[in-house]
């Protein structure tokens, strides 16, 4: 039996091996998927399990995605590209990383009622800004910049890791936290709102209207930031259909013969 993992801290909240589970069950796959809370010294132990043949393939969570690169054998060009980490797989011996986070959440916000997916290209133009510059940040970036947006604004709560990202994207522009400037969407990529307590210190009523409010965090459905949109009749998206297309991406590559894809280096 081939097993899975995802890695993360905290990681209750995933609902990473019932969604597998369920697809190894419906495709007849002698597989089973399970969650694993670790700590940053734990990594390189788990990774040679994977090289080890104990574990075949490993999805990361927060916030690991890119704690776990220098113990990669390899990645691809996107996982290059965003210095981001969400999905290991090995082929001939070699332990690659790669980022299907990008393409998770590109399909998911071109799904949201606000953007249908046959006007995914009303993406280009708009103006986005993104709370948080953790590991799932990059791939929002370079996803939106795929997708052409005019605007791409970040705002971190420390500057640092902000200015780390506007090295890989120098178009990104830098605002201060607690700042809001002029938006058609605005995302929050950070864990803020995993706890039912957690508040994001921004002024809802200085937003404007008809704004489209993204959290890329899908358990609970509904965070206190999405709560605080919908009273003031924003639309609202959580991170469940990004974690639904980013997790099919990662159970194809496992299912299918890694070396299909093109574009290692």
């Amino acid at each position: 039996m081939k097993k899975y993992l995802v890695i993360g801290n905290p990681i209750d909240h995933s609902l990473s091996p019932r969604l597998h589970n369920y697809w190894f069950k419906e495709n007849n796959i002698d597989a089973v998927y399970e969650k694993k809370q670790i700590k940053e010294s734990d990594i390189e132990g788990t990774i040679s399990e994977m090289r080890n043949g104990k574990i075949d393939g490993i999805n990361v969570t927060v916030p690991y995605k890119k704690s776990v690169i220098p113990f990669l054998d390899q990645l691809d060009n996107l996982a290059i590209k965003t210095k981001s980490v969400n999905t290991i797989y090995k082929d001939k011996n070699k332990v690659i990383g790669t980022n299907t986070d990008i393409l998770g959440f590109e399909l998911s916000l071109s799904s949201t009622k606000f953007l249908p997916l046959k006007n995914k290209n009303e993406v280009k133009g708009k103006k986005i800004l993104i709370l948080g510059a953790g590991g799932v940040t990059s791939s929002i970036i370079f996803a939106l910049e795929q997708m052409e947006a005019s605007t791409i604004m970040l705002s971190n709560r420390t500057k640092e890791k902000a200015e780390n990202l506007k090295k890989l994207f120098p178009q990104l522009e830098l605002v201060e936290w607690g700042n809001i400037k002029n938006f058609n969407i605005i995302i929050n990529a950070t864990s803020l709102g995993l706890k039912k307590s957690d508040k994001i210190p921004i002024n809802y009523d200085q937003m404007g209207s008809g704004k489209l409010f993204y959290d890329v965090i899908y358990n609970p459905s509904k965070t206190n930031f999405l709560l605080e949109a919908e009273k003031r009749s924003h639309q609202i998206e959580n991170g469940k259909m990004m974690f639904v297309y980013q997790a099919q991406e990662a159970f194809r590559l496992w299912t299918i013969a890694p070396n299909v894809w093109s574009g290692l280096l």
